[in-house]
């Protein structure tokens, strides 16, 4: 569930700057390598695992001198850093290291997760977090097992023990076509919202194909020819679908 990298450096896959997506304000997307999930539609391929060619070991200090350097834009923005992946968690150490530095400095901090991680063991990470992104890909146990390689128990168990620390929380649907975009689906993922995380928000993600060149690139097959992307249609009534659950939809695309 998570790798052995230390307090003092890890794999990166990239530090996007001046992004405006994943927060508010202008911002730092972190790109930590390695993941527990095997999502048979992954747009970052090279963050499945710690080592490959498209990854790099950077020490924390490094990746901080960085920041700072960023630091005067997130000041007039409201922006801030975001970790994203990959899966952020995977690297607990190096992620905790990174967090408590930049939480000293008083930037707005924001963690994209799947949300398969030891809620123990990153329960202090998570409260130093002023937004949380955690992905809600499918409801039925069986078919979350057979595209991400993993059961949704213990994700669907840190959706509701992150939604108690109180820290304000985007549920992300990675919308795919022949995968879980379906109104049984949706339905069921937003009553499992109303019941148990009633006041977070929700974000769709459409799925999209701009991935397919890293997994050439990786010698990696590449995702099955029958996922889809949504027509804005589709996701027009989803969306719709969701306020009849009274849930407050989003987008910071």
């Amino acid at each position: 569930m998570t790798a052995k990298t230390d307090a003092n450096g890890g794999y990166i896959l990239q530090l996007q700057n001046f992004s405006v997506n994943d927060g508010n304000g202008i911002r730092t997307i972190i790109f930590m390598a390695g993941c527990p999930l095997r999502c048979a539609w992954c747009a970052n391929p090279e963050g499945l695992t710690l080592k490959n060619p498209m990854t790099s070991y950077m020490t924390a200090d490094r990746v901080i001198e960085k920041i700072k350097k960023q630091m005067i834009f997130y000041r007039h923005s409201k922006g801030g850093v975001t970790f994203s992946g990959g899966e952020a968690t995977f690297q607990t150490e190096f992620l905790r290291s990174l967090v408590n530095r930049l939480y000293d400095m008083g930037i707005h901090l924001a963690l994209e997760t799947c949300g398969y991680f030891s809620f123990d063991a990153v329960c202090d990470i998570l409260q130093k977090m002023d937004l949380i992104f955690m992905d809600c890909k499918l409801m039925d146990p069986r078919k979350h097992l057979r595209w991400t390689q993993k059961d949704n128990a213990l994700i669907h168990e840190n959706i509701k023990k992150t939604y108690a620390l109180g820290i304000p929380m985007v549920l992300r649907i990675p919308t795919i076509v022949n995968v879980n975009a379906d109104r049984d689906n949706m339905k069921e993922t937003f009553s499992f919202i109303q019941q148990n995380v009633p006041d977070a928000q929700l974000e769709f993600l459409p799925y999209h194909q701009f991935g397919e060149e890293k997994y050439k690139q990786l010698g990696m097959p590449l995702p099955e020819k029958s996922f889809g992307t949504p027509e804005a249609s589709l996701i027009e009534e989803f969306t719709e679908l969701a306020h009849e659950y009274d849930i407050e939809t989003v987008s910071y695309r």
